[in-house]
């Protein structure tokens, strides 16, 4: 069973972190090899859009390199990648949506014998499929605001406001706050360019929006990071454009939730619930939106949260005593712990060169 900690063991933390530094000394050299580049919509618009200081693969590299290993970036969309992937000793992935988050990357790395940080096949799957993930949400009991699909046809107004999201992908991509049924079309219009499909429409609740930072330890403890809050002051909500705040206009305000004891006992066993529930490693980051009745109510979960110096994750890690090093320490430290694989199965020879990672077992 999993231990979980929360900001009242911050001596678990503190102690967490010193191993962590120290393991890290040991590992001066240690060929790691940061995965980013625009495959999906959303990291093709942050690509395009966010500035480079503020990117997630900017920090990422520079915790890299404060670490001391030997790393590069490396593009999946470039024809030498998985030449390259194999030479690594793990991979970190900073790929957000489909091809990325949702289990088919996970899926090469476990196929080439290439430790990588974070959840694997099954649970990024789950987590990166909104419906899908909401389907798993019911079936632990955990709550989700109501929701349907539409995939073309009439339009089904239920006379509330709804959020129109693609059911893939994250930032905000593609989604839309509708309040007036005359809207409706146009918005779920946008999200099928996103989807290529089917559109969720979810129940728009009223509330508080909070996100919580889930990190796993030396020795598989799990730290639940102090619910966050996140205010945009020139948005409807917390879109694509105020996340990737091109302009560095600093329009979204992130601070700790004040939340009354019923909601945050909701937080904090719903998150439980759900690492263990979908199967999470490593890292995640879950978005809730809490009702001024205490009801907490599950958006979306996310595989592979941003790791920005100022992103949510950082804060909340921060609140405990980690810094955003320590983190990346974290990652690599459960990616290279883990247990080995349990079926041999040889790394592909690209060329006569390349150094096999297992031996072929005969019978």
């Amino acid at each position: 069973m999993t231990v979980f900690l929360d900001s009242s063991s911050r001596q678990a933390a503190h102690h967490a972190a010193e191993e962590l530094r120290g393991w890290g000394r040991g590992r001066q050299g240690l060929g790691v090899a940061l995965i980013y580049g625009p495959v999906s919509a959303e990291d093709r618009l942050y690509h395009s859009k966010c500035p480079v200081e503020q990117r997630s693969v900017t920090a990422l590299g520079e915790a890299l390199e404060e670490i001391g290993t030997q790393w590069s970036v490396l593009d999946p969309t470039q024809p030498d990648f998985i030449r390259e992937l194999v030479s690594y000793d793990v991979a970190l992935s900073n790929l957000h949506g489909p091809f990325g988050e949702d289990g088919r990357l996970q899926g090469l790395l476990d196929y080439l014998r290439v430790p990588y940080c974070g959840s694997g096949v099954q649970a990024s799957a789950v987590a990166a499929d909104k419906v899908l993930c909401k389907r798993v949400m019911l079936t632990l009991g955990v709550p989700t605001p109501g929701w349907r699909l539409w995939s073309g046809g009439p339009v089904n107004w239920g006379s509330q406001a709804v959020m129109v999201k693609p059911p893939f992908g994250g930032s905000s991509v593609g989604m839309s706050l509708v309040r007036d049924a005359a809207d409706l079309p146009r918005a779920l219009a946008g999200a099928a360019v996103e989807s290529g499909g089917e559109v969720l429409v979810e129940d728009y609740i009223i509330g508080t929006p909070v996100t919580v930072g889930m990190l796993e330890l030396p020795g598989g403890s799990v730290m639940i990071f102090p619910p966050l809050t996140t205010e945009a002051t020139e948005a409807e909500f917390y879109d694509a454009d105020t996340k990737l705040d091109p302009d560095s206009r600093g329009t979204v305000a992130v601070r700790a939730a004040e939340l009354e004891p019923v909601a945050l006992n909701r937080i904090a066993r719903d998150t439980r619930t759900l690492w263990d529930g979908i199967g999470l490693r490593g890292s995640a980051r879950i978005d809730f939106i809490v009702t001024d009745d205490g009801g907490a109510y599950v958006l979306e979960v996310n595989s592979t949260p941003g790791m920005s110096r100022d992103s949510n994750f950082a804060v909340g890690a921060a609140m405990v005593g980690l810094t955003h090093t320590d983190c990346v320490l974290a990652m690599l430290h459960e990616a290279l712990a883990r247990p080995p694989y349990d079926v041999p199965l040889p790394t592909p020879v690209f060329s006569s060169i390349t150094a096999t990672r297992e031996a072929i077992v005969l019978p």
